[in-house]
């Protein structure tokens, strides 16, 4: 017998979510001759593709890793070419400040010495001009002197005494009218010195934009928040605010939201305790060493609905098709709604009907079978929770009595299906009712049948009971008795003192026809196709009337009754074979 070892292979099995979840399997594998014996050859493909499908997945991821390597490695390329750029500008900047620094001071020493040059040279020019005069007089008191004729001396030497006595009291000015030093300012490199510094500092950052909502991206209670930045600005650190927008709130009211703030690295964030089916503000801004940037634009993000509740009164169904209602439950608007089906008893397949608008669908369904129904709401951020599940059986038509319908002497069962008149006078504030309502007719309708088949209810009376019960148009008129026109047709219930008499109504008029066993559960077939009304007595499976009719729209069930008693309708059953031959 061949060996057994431990199996490395993993049970997987696959939720209606499409996620797949893997356990260790500690059963022992057979040897290849034994294979056979243990596994199918679907069960080995199965297992195949699945693990196939596996490694296609992983050889995804490894590929969106290389590619987003490659867009980093070209980003820092980038971003180290713009550095460089930036650091040869600061440099050529600096240079461009000292050479125009030295121009300007070189400029101010030229017109100092030349300044200093004229000075000297006008005091060069007085000492010329005294040093002549001086000349002069000391020449002319040589020739004075020479002379010996004494009258001629006299005559002459008072006249070059009074012009040596003037020279002498004029002041030459024999200190330098200039100072032979050069004015030399310490120069202010201030402006220099923090250009050079800012060389090695990083600039703020520019504001960042936020990224607008991607599809998918919330959940109940947290929203994935993605921004970028125009430039490539170096940055340590990001802080994203929000807060939640209250519709009530006025803009100026000192009870606005609180607002919150995290601090990230990356440019992406997953924001979480939040509200359902809410509206948050965010905004962001990015900080480097050197500053903060401006606050980014504020953008609006709505976290995803909260499950929608299905109205189980208000759901039919047939052997066709359901008719499901639900309502929203949200403030905010709900993009769309998916129906979500599960047959039960099958192999656990989910079918959805996606993108409906309102809060109601009709699916179409094989009769004979049950289904687990759910819905979910749907906005930008994604599907909902799905609401609670209901039950619904296609093996025969099942509706609700409409309450709203009913007339005021009316009163419904708890569990929707049994209609009682009472013999107690109603106050006439308590006969107000709207046009919806039956104000002659004490009668209901039950709800809409949903699809143009075959649909099949029975109704328990009681002997004693006058009852009316058929079908009537949805627009049938409230004031008007069940028969009496032309949207309504109905088999009517008589207690006479002779005899019990049966009418089948339709515009007031019907068949002379005489009943001999009073039928006390009563079968109602409604055939669209062939465009007749059928009943029956059930406990003899006896037919009764038929009325040959063209229903140019949907009809509902319609109930009455003409004197106290009460009236229990049957739904959800299959029909005899004898109601549609």
């Amino acid at each position: 017998m061949a060996t057994r070892g431990v199996s490395s292979f993993q049970r997987f099995s696959v939720d209606t979510n499409e996620s797949l979840s893997f356990e260790p399997c500690e059963d022992s594998l057979p040897s290849p001759e034994g294979a056979g014996d243990v596994f199918t050859e679907g069960g080995t493909e199965r297992e195949s593709v699945t693990i196939n499908n596996r490694l296609q997945g992983k050889v995804a991821e490894m590929e969106n890793f290389a590619s987003h390597l490659e867009e980093i490695f070209l980003t820092v390329e980038e971003s180290f070419g713009r550095q460089e750029q930036h650091l040869e500008q600061h440099y050529n900047d600096v240079l461009q400040t000292l050479s125009q620094r030295y121009e300007d001071r070189a400029a101010g020493l030229e017109d100092e010495k030349k300044g200093k040059l004229e000075a000297l040279y006008t005091q060069l020019l007085a000492c010329g001009q005294a040093m002549d005069a001086s000349k002069e007089l000391i020449e002319a008191a040589q020739q004075l002197h020479r002379r010996h004729d004494k009258r001629l001396f006299l005559q002459a030497v008072l006249a070059t005494m009074r012009r040596m006595e003037e020279f002498s009291k004029e002041q030459v000015d024999l200190t330098l009218s200039t100072s032979l030093e050069f004015n030399s300012p310490l120069a202010d490199l201030s402006d220099v010195k923090t250009m050079m510094d800012s060389i090695n500092v990083v600039p703020a950052p520019s504001a960042p934009v936020i990224n607008p909502q991607i599809p998918n991206s919330a959940t109940g209670t947290s929203l994935r928040v993605c921004w970028s930045l125009f430039s490539d600005d170096t940055v340590e650190y990001y802080e994203l605010y929000y807060r939640p927008v209250l519709e009530d709130t006025p803009a100026d009211s000192s009870c606005a939201p609180l607002v919150s703030k995290v601090e990230v690295k990356e440019t992406h964030c997953t924001v979480t305790e939040l509200l359902p089916n809410a509206q948050y503000e965010l905004w962001v801004t990015a900080t480097n060493t050197t500053g903060i940037s401006p606050a980014s634009e504020k953008t609006l993000y709505v976290t995803v609905p909260s499950p929608p509740v299905i109205k189980r009164r208000q759901s039919t169904s047939c052997p066709e098709a359901a008719l499901i209602r639900w309502e929203s439950g949200n403030t905010d608007p709900v993009d769309s709604y998916t129906v979500e089906l599960r047959e039960l008893g099958a192999d656990g397949t989910t079918e959805s009907v996606v993108a409906v608008p309102a809060c109601q669908c009709l699916v179409q369904l094989q009769a004979g079978r049950r289904y687990l129904v759910s819905v979910r709401a749907v906005n930008i951020g994604g599907p909902s929770a799905s609401s609670d599940v209901i039950t619904v059986s296609t093996s025969g038509t099942f509706f609700y009595l409409l309450e709203d319908t009913a007339h005021p002497c009316l009163s419904i069962s708890e569990d929707g299906f049994t209609i009682f008149y009472g013999d107690e006078e109603l106050p006439i504030s308590a006969m107000a009712s709207d046009q919806n309502t039956f104000t002659r007719c004490v009668a209901v309708l039950g709800d809409l049948i949903p699809v143009r088949g075959r649909h099949y209810w029975e109704v328990e009376v009681d002997d004693d009971t006058e009852f009316r019960i058929g079908v009537a148009c949805e627009d049938t008129e409230r004031n008007s008795y069940l028969g009496a026109n032309g949207s309504s047709w109905c088999m009517r219930h008589i207690v006479t003192p002779s005899r019990h008499k049966y009418e089948f109504l339709h515009g007031g008029l019907s068949p002379d026809l005489r009943i001999t066993v009073n039928p006390v559960r009563l079968g109602v077939a409604l055939d669209y196709e062939r465009g007749a009304l059928s009943f029956f007595n059930v406990d003899l499976q006896q037919h009764l009337h038929t009325f040959r009719c063209h229903f140019s729209g949907h009809v509902q069930p319609c109930f009455g009754l003409d004197n106290p008693g009460a009236l229990a309708v049957h739904t959800g059953i299959q029909a005899p074979e004898y109601a549609f031959t």
